[in-house]
């Protein structure tokens, strides 16, 4: 149940080409507590409600539970979420073997795009697509939790 991810900024819509998947999503938190956030997921047709913990200080790992729900379960907690709703679509690009998943924000988020990467441990090596930008893993500006609370919008560049 730990999750190893390395997050990146995207430098160019290349990645939309090569995505061999594309799904609206949408969610927002029913908790935001420094140590630990509870989310709800609207994706596609599918819900889902995910525990993170901690993050490790790399920002590399940190502990992550998450169980299907019902759509319908989805909608309705959604509706209990603090405010800040986050949407986006998430596109898939399969290199090699991983999958980059890259968040085109809208809303209050629009203009940001973000990929991240899975990784089987911390210090495994990956291809770098051409259109990956700077990496932000760590960076806690760029987590879900903290964008539904201070948008891109609103960043002083």
């Amino acid at each position: 149940m730990i999750e190893i991810e390395r997050k990146f900024l995207v430098s160019s819509d290349a990645f939309k080409e090569e995505a061999h998947n594309k799904v609206p999503l949408i969610q927002g938190f029913l908790n935001t507590h420094k140590e630990r956030t509870v989310r709800v997921r609207l994706m596609g047709d599918l819900g889902f409600l995910t525990v993170k913990g901690l993050s490790s200080k790399d920002g590399l790992s940190r502990f992550e539970w998450e169980k299907e729900i019902t759509a319908k379960d989805a909608k309705e907690l959604l509706n209990l979420c603090e405010s800040g709703i986050i949407d986006k679509i998430r596109y898939e690009v399969k290199l090699k073997n991983h999958t980059f998943e890259i968040d085109e924000f809208f809303g209050e988020n629009e203009g940001l795009v973000v990929a991240e990467v899975e990784l089987n441990h911390e210090n495994e090596i990956f291809e770098r697509p051409n259109w990956l930008g700077a990496e932000v893993t760590g960076n806690p500006k760029y987590y879900n939790a903290q964008l539904s609370k201070k948008p891109f919008k609103t960043w002083k560049l």
